[in-house]
């Protein structure tokens, strides 16, 4: 059976859209503008997550949705560091306005089920001249970092308890001669130390200006 070009498009945007990849033209052609674009893939079998930043609004698009959010209408940003299992090196922004959903940006895309790859250049760039063009609308966002108070210090009550007694365990350990257990118990404690203090240190609650972004909750470009 022979198709027509209307069939052989419409199958094609079909195809697209049951795979989440395609982009709509309006989004399509910000290269061609000139404006500045950031993409990554939140999961391994999602859709690609697109961002322009027009001269008024940041546009968007997940899959097949789609919107624009003018820079002056943004209620509030929040920037974190997120690591998950297969990436210890994961940054987060989150966009807040009326009329859209919480828009959420990561620095690393799923490449396999065991790889992701890093965009610390090309995310701290874009997330920086966001800021920019945020405060240059006179927009009234608020700005924050980190975990919100009481998650994060519950966080680190319950972190610190877990040092102390890991701490004392090895102790307990080589106090009766295990120097084996004492020795990997040891290892458990600094390995675990130095990933949950660093995910505590760069999540400290706070508020920001939009020209000032705190070090430590952007990756190095």
């Amino acid at each position: 059976m022979e198709l027509s070009g209307a069939d052989c498009q419409r199958i094609a945007w079909t195809i697209a859209a049951r795979h989440n990849d395609r982009m709509t033209p309006e989004i399509a052609d910000d290269a061609a503008a000139g404006d500045p674009a950031y993409t990554f893939k939140p999961s391994l079998v999602g859709a690609m997550c697109r961002f322009v930043l027009r001269p008024d609004a940041l546009e968007w698009q997940i899959g097949r949705r789609s919107g624009r959010i003018r820079y002056d209408r943004i209620e509030a940003v929040q920037l974190s560091y997120r690591p998950v299992t297969m990436q210890s090196h994961r940054f987060l922004t989150e966009i807040w306005s009326a009329g859209n959903p919480k828009i959420q940006i990561a620095s690393v895309s799923w490449r396999s089920i065991v790889e992701q790859q890093r965009h610390d250049a090309p995310y701290a760039d874009f997330i920086a001249e966001l800021h920019r063009r945020i405060a240059a609308a006179g927009s009234r966002a608020r700005f924050r970092t980190g975990l919100p108070a009481v998650t994060y210090w519950i966080g680190v009550v319950v972190f610190a308890a877990v040092i102390v007694a890991t701490g004392a365990l090895a102790l307990r350990m080589a106090g009766f001669g295990q120097w084996s257990a004492a020795a990997t118990v040891a290892i458990f404690f600094l390995v675990f130390a130095y990933q949950l203090g660093t995910y505590f240190y760069r999540n400290r609650p706070g508020l920001y200006r939009p020209e000032a972004i705190p070090p430590g909750i952007l990756p190095s470009r």
